[in-house]
């Protein structure tokens, strides 16, 4: 049986969904051993790109630098870093993650192959500089301080590949959910429809378990290959990650090189079906506003946002920071919101949902970085 391989550029804000390739040759990354897909034998190859002015191959030797990156000392020189990969200094946050706030990370890489994620994990190791991955920036805040250290972003082609062969899917670690659900659903294998609505990519979703619609990450994953701090490479299971609602701590100083999906066969009409449904519910209950998804985990006494909702929150602003009129559990940047008014406006939602049901919310989004300094003294968000 022929394999179906799909690859494009991440979908990034504003950008819509990537251009798709569809090719019938299997994939160089994509093995078979004794019947059985090994992840471990995955080789991602290397790629020069331009994706969306964020850099890309420039025909000389060594990392794309860009803006300020190029004139002053990086962690990365002289590191062997190829000529695909992409280095910014003070790199404004709020440019990558779907809330749009944030302050500047100290540096910012896209690795052109995986074996700059090995030179960028080491490096870090060496210099004791903190290293955050992310995704598409979904389900991500940024303290208004920013990010000491190294924030690092698979958005190069050569991560974002997807690769279907019988009810099997096998997905780079950037691969956006979106490209994921759609090339299951061009292949007949169902159980990715929920992906389909989540702007986020396959490394991201294993860190957070991401689901929608009873469907989860974790409940269609096999396997992972995965690259620790160190630069060594390894793989498991899924039953091994210790996964839990809407949360993988296993995966949280990992990074996520390729994961190994399972669906079930039916016909793309009616995946088309049910993923045209969700995005109907999902338009009619989710608001357009700049959000970072829902913010709140949901209790065991009822949905996050059914308990927001009637502790009379809806509207309620700390700044440009307000919680949604369409969904109470999305707090929404209304425009020129701060991560600090974001920040009090969750603090302020969990006090008064405590003070009125005796719950306490917990947050499904991760908050990172910095608090401001201010004339040597710090403001807390």
């Amino acid at each position: 049986m022929r394999s179906r391989f799909w690859q494009g550029e991440p979908a990034t804000a504003g950008a819509g969904l990537a251009r798709r390739r569809f090719l019938t040759r299997r994939p160089r990354f994509w093995v078979r051993m004794g019947g059985a897909f090994d992840v471990g034998q995955m080789r991602i190859m290397a790629s020069h790109r331009d994706c969306d002015g964020s850099g890309g191959s420039d025909g000389v030797e060594g990392p794309h630098l860009v803006g300020v990156a190029g004139r002053v000392a990086s962690p990365f020189d002289n590191a062997g870093l190829s000529a695909g990969s992409v280095v910014r200094a003070n790199e404004p946050m709020s440019r990558w993650t779907t809330l749009r706030v944030g302050g500047v990370a100290d540096w910012y890489v896209e690795p052109g192959t995986e074996e700059d994620i090995g030179v960028i994990v080491r490096c870090c190791v060496a210099r004791g500089l903190p290293l955050l991955v992310i995704g598409h920036g979904s389900n991500l805040l940024v303290r208004d301080g920013g990010i000491r250290g190294v924030v690092m972003a698979l958005r190069a082609p050569v991560f974002c590949k997807v690769a279907v062969e019988g009810t099997t899917v096998l997905c780079g670690g950037g691969a956006p959910l979106r490209l994921v659900a759609r090339a299951a659903c061009d292949a007949s294998v169902s159980g990715f429809e929920f992906m389909d609505g989540i702007p986020g990519t396959v490394g991201g979703a294993l860190r957070m378990n991401a689901g929608a619609f009873g469907g989860s990450t974790f409940g269609v994953l096999q396997r992972v290959r995965y690259m620790e701090r160190d630069g060594t490479v390894r793989e498991g299971a899924a039953e091994e990650f210790g996964a839990q609602y809407r949360s993988c701590r296993f995966f949280k100083d990992k990074v996520v090189l390729a994961a190994v999906f399972k669906g079930v066969a039916d016909t793309s009409t009616a995946i088309r079906e049910r993923m045209e449904e969700m995005r109907r519910r999902r338009w009619a209950m989710q608001p357009r506003e700049w959000s970072a998804g829902c913010v709140f985990k949901n209790t065991s006494v009822g949905a996050a946002g059914w308990l927001i909702d009637r502790a009379g929150l809806k509207g309620f602003k700390v700044g440009k920071a307000v919680v949604s009129g369409v969904h109470a559990n999305f707090l929404i940047n209304e425009g020129g919101a701060s991560a600090a008014e974001m920040i009090e406006l969750i603090n302020r939602v969990r006090e008064k949902v405590k003070e009125t049901w005796g719950i306490e919310l917990e947050t499904e989004i991760e908050i990172v970085g910095e608090d401001v300094q201010l004339f040597g003294k710090q403001r807390t968000g």
